[in-house]
């Protein structure tokens, strides 16, 4: 077993990997079958030592080819095995019904699930769909899921958990709730976004020793997100701070403060030399006195924000913003501007009222505000996260970072996931933390793919980071600014 790999594949793709390997590089799938089915088996009794009884749940493909495979192995080192075939048994072919048949030599019966309840067992294996399933659960699969789902006992899943879409993380019906997952040759990036870190458990990965050659010839345009630290280089001593940026943001309307001085404070804790606030009047003075390191102003009339915006290296628009007609001029003014963007929250409202394309800006909708710039349900951007991040790309340009479980950043036709990041983030304050830190990223000379990328990384394991010890529940965005100060400093 390796850690996750950043490659990252649809179904179709890692059908593809399987075909070359065994067509090209002439591996054959008993080969590929049998290390499968061994690393799964050597996975059950590294995570479940003391089961003795083992239930194997097969369904007629080469899933349940693995799972056959996981039964002869386990029966031959004296435990004890009931396989369940859901399912058309006549329907196996190929290499799953050479490895029924070596099972069945071996002097285990395998018996047809009759949509009932599953035998009493320490542990039952999930090997009904791999990454074939195409919709929503039907017929004696899904009586099997359920049955699976109510056994109470813990569940191994063999490359997917059962209903769980391999190319999107989305469910539609029912799913098996996995302890843990393997996933074989190419990791599956459904399983990293939307329902599938729920539904996975804990993520396992191995490549089954296929020739290094084979994923030169499948590309792929998604990626696991991995930055590398140092992030920064070291300061010369006579550095000042003119050195590192001044980020403007704007936001803050009336009782919305707090948004706008989460993202100051958050790119001053990301290493920016200069950030400056321009809000309300009522807001401007308080700020200052909370946090007088933020040059907060006052930013009623077109003249004030002028001033402002040419001063800054990068704006920030967006947290706290509203979408008065004061919010609505103050953003007109961030957009005519050359200056970078970012653009989050009441930002990406206005923008989804009035729609516009620009090249240098990066977006960070979560999905509510992802669908209102594309005109559908929030629910429509998570059954495919991937296509909606991309389209929101197409129709606004810039970068676009699209939040939630398994972040994703589209940037120049090519998707990045974040598997970092946990649910105690779920809290107010989040976005404007993480916008104030790519804000910061950009002023101090990221690139502005860069910047996406490394501030979704920073802003992730800083929520990490936070909730070690103390726990999830319960976590405040500014509980982050301690741990990206310390992230940003690692050598």
């Amino acid at each position: 077993m390796t850690k996750l790999p950043n490659n990252l594949y649809t179904a179709e793709q890692t059908r593809e990997l399987d075909r070359i390997t065994i067509e090209e590089f002439e591996v054959s799938g008993t080969v590929l079958m049998e290390r499968a089915g061994a690393v799964a088996f050597d996975t059950l009794k590294q995570h479940w030592p003391q089961a003795k009884k083992i239930c194997i749940v097969c369904g007629t493909g080469n899933n349940g080819g693995d799972g056959f495979v996981v039964a002869r192995l386990a029966e031959e080192e004296g435990l004890q095995v009931e396989v369940l075939i859901v399912g058309d048994s006549n329907k196996i072919k190929g290499d799953a019904l050479a490895a029924k048949q070596r099972l069945e030599g071996c002097g285990v019966a395998t018996q047809t699930y009759g949509n009932g309840k599953l035998p009493l067992a320490d542990l039952v294996v999930d090997a009904i769909f791999g990454t074939g399933l195409k919709g929503a659960v039907s017929g004696d699969e899904l009586y099997a899921i359920n049955a699976l789902n109510q056994h109470g006992t813990p569940v191994l899943a063999l490359d997917m958990p059962s209903g769980l879409l391999a190319n999107t993380g989305h469910v539609e019906g029912e799913v098996v709730h996995a302890d843990v997952t393997i996933s074989f040759i190419g990791l599956n990036q459904g399983l990293l976004t939307a329902k599938g870190p729920d539904c996975c458990g804990e993520l396992i990965f191995d490549d089954l020793r296929i020739p290094s050659g084979v994923a030169r010839k499948v590309p792929t345009s998604v990626k696991r997100l991995h930055v590398t630290s140092p992030i920064f280089k070291k300061r010369d001593k006579e550095s000042h701070k003119g050195h590192f940026g001044h980020v403007l943001v704007i936001g803050g309307d009336i009782g919305m403060s707090g948004a706008a001085r989460l993202a100051c404070e958050a790119a001053l804790r990301t290493g920016t030399g200069l950030v400056s606030l321009a809000t309300r009047y009522a807001h401007a003075s308080m700020i200052n006195s909370a946090r007088p390191e933020i040059m907060s102003h006052p930013a009623e009339r077109d003249n004030e924000i002028q001033v402002l915006i040419e001063k800054a290296d990068v704006i920030a628009v967006g947290p706290g913003l509203g979408k008065s007609e004061w919010a609505a001029t103050l953003f007109v003014a961030a957009l005519n501007s050359e200056k970078p963007l970012i653009v989050d929250a009441d930002g990406l409202n206005l923008l989804a009222m009035e729609p516009m394309f620009r090249d240098n800006w990066i977006l960070t909708p979560h999905p509510g505000e992802a669908a209102r710039l594309l005109n559908i349900t929030a629910d429509e951007v998570q059954a495919d996260r991937f296509s909606a991040v991309k389209q929101i790309a197409e129709k606004f340009g810039g970068i676009v970072v699209l939040k939630g479980n398994g972040s994703l950043i589209y940037s120049a036709g090519t998707t990045y996931l974040c598997d970092e990041g946990n649910p105690g983030m779920a809290s107010g304050g989040m976005g404007d933390v993480l916008t104030g830190i790519i804000a910061s990223l950009v002023a101090q000379g990221f690139s502005m793919t860069d910047a996406a990328n490394v501030g979704v990384h920073l802003h992730a394991a800083a929520g990490d980071a936070a909730a070690k010890g103390a726990g999830e529940r319960g976590l405040l965005a500014s509980d982050l600014m301690p741990a990206i100060r310390r992230l940003v400093n690692l050598d």
